[in-house]
């Protein structure tokens, strides 16, 4: 499969999981796809909750539900997209959205246990734009699992 066949397979899938976020707050929906080592896709959407700090962002679930199948240090690739929703509850846009900080690194634990800089998609809500970057490229110097003599 080519860079752009996987981008685009990951961008429609965190698209597809968009439309599960729960953001009844920010009404802002985003969606994740994880690409695995074997080819499977595991995907996560924005839970938003009435005491802000506890919402989770779609890369953290996606990133969550990996580690839970113990599947964390297989992770190659991410696929995120996000847009405000409409008034169906659809993410709308077509400006690319980027991971937050705080997804950064988490996605950087993954990729360092991995052994991998990944690949990060990122898509708009709406339309073809995606833009491509290495996780080395959105966190530098990044600290993680080796700082600390793990992975």
């Amino acid at each position: 499969m080519t860079e752009t066949e996987t981008a685009t397979r990951l961008i429609a899938a965190a698209r597809e999981a968009a439309a599960h976020a729960h953001a009844p707050y920010s009404r802002f929906a985003v969606g994740a796809a994880l690409l695995m080592a074997d080819g499977s896709l595991v995907t996560g959407a924005n839970v938003e909750n009435a005491s802000y700090g506890l919402s989770l962002c779609a890369e953290t679930v996606a990133i969550a539900t990996a580690s839970a199948a113990g599947r964390l240090r297989d992770v190659v690739a991410v696929g995120v997209i996000g847009g405000a929703m409409d008034p169906a509850g659809r993410a709308t846009g077509v400006t690319p959205v980027s991971p937050c900080g705080r997804c950064r690194q988490v996605l950087n634990e993954a990729a360092q246990l991995g052994g991998r800089d990944l690949v990060v998609h990122c898509g708009a809500a709406e339309g073809d734009a995606i833009a491509t970057y290495r996780l080395s490229e959105l966190l530098p110097q990044a600290f993680g699992p080796a700082d600390l003599g793990i992975g």
